[in-house]
């Protein structure tokens, strides 16, 4: 009886100590799990990108804030989904009550279509994981295209120049081009200032200007680079020198009937009746002169005077016209 009695003495211990241990574990939260007075909240439950063009990318700022009573510790961001990534947010980090901390999240699409994904943040609030849906769209690249394709600025005089228009223009989706220029000196860009971004359908006018250095026919190529699929965009620039036009002015006049006549000098204006400067460089015996110093396009007028041996010059003679052909 005693025996019996005993091992039931020490059975009934055993229970009334196992249910004291377990009571004494109640109430004991985990290592690294939550906290019932913790609440994290996201500014945005849903961060949508939009379309975002291949090759390009797009970001948008998300905010946390420890809506709770008591710290909250975040511990881990997983971004999961093709494409998203997470940039500005160091961890692991502790937001007191009311305090926040705002990062960003980007999107580069890596295929067509549509992504999705999640972005889930693991931290003590009682409301760990906080998931933020993650949302966008892959759309094709802009086109480039230039009209017209090709400038010709046909014959221009060595030392001259000549201008074209054209113009640039997006299609598909917006364009931004980032510089631009000719792979040759003889021709130059103008007209178009740089960087600049062209929305869908939206173009830009330039202008090349031709000014051959030499004689013979010039060719180049004008490039723009920019994000669009096809850069670099290419227009083809031809035009031939052609060397300058030789004219001059041949004057001749009447003897003088004065005395002691010893030469004559040659006078030159550009506006009828003067005034005039003097171009011959010596006095002339004869009664002839040859001006090749004349501009083409342009017209003169001359006049010439009488000088005796001791120097003494004659008024002006009556005028004479010269217009020079332009080309």
């Amino acid at each position: 009886m005693r025996f019996s009695s005993y091992r039931g003495w020490i059975s009934t211990l055993l229970v009334a100590a196992g249910m004291g241990l377990l009571a004494g574990c109640q109430g004991v939260a985990p290592s690294g799990g939550s906290n019932s007075n913790a609440n994290l909240a996201a500014s945005s439950s849903k961060l949508s990108f939009g379309s975002v063009e291949k090759s390009k990318s797009a970001s948008l700022t998300e905010t946390l804030t420890n809506s709770g009573g008591s710290a909250v510790t975040i511990s881990a961001a997983n971004v999961s989904g093709s494409g998203f990534s997470l940039s500005g947010l160091s961890l692991p980090m502790s937001l007191t009550p009311n305090e926040s901390v705002t990062f960003t999240v980007s999107f580069a699409p890596a295929s067509a279509g549509a992504a999705s994904g999640t972005l889930a943040i693991v931290s003590t609030a009682v409301n760990s994981p906080l998931n933020v849906a993650l949302a966008g769209t892959e759309i094709a690249q802009g086109q480039l295209s230039i009209s017209p394709a090709s400038l010709s600025f046909g014959n221009v005089v060595v030392g001259a120049n000549n201008s074209l228009n054209a113009t640039v223009a997006a299609s598909g989706s917006s364009v931004t081009i980032s510089g631009a220029g000719s792979n040759s000196n003889e021709f130059t860009l103008s007209g178009i200032s740089l960087p600049i971004t062209l929305n869908d359908g939206q173009s830009a006018s330039f202008t090349v200007t031709f000014q051959p250095s030499q004689t013979g026919t010039a060719s180049g190529t004008l490039s723009f680079a920019s994000d669009a699929a096809n850069s670099p965009t290419t227009q083809a620039l031809t035009g031939d020198g052609k060397a300058q036009a030789q004219h001059s002015a041949a004057l001749s006049w009447n003897a003088s009937t004065g005395p002691d006549v010893a030469g004559y000098n040659v006078y030159r204006g550009t506006v009828s009746g003067g005034p005039y400067s003097q171009i011959n460089s010596s006095l002339q015996s004869g009664t002839s002169y040859t001006d090749d110093t004349v501009a083409a396009g342009e017209t003169f007028y001359y006049v010439t005077t009488a000088v005796d041996s001791s120097g003494l010059e004659s008024d002006y003679s009556n005028q004479a016209e010269a217009v020079i052909p332009a080309s």
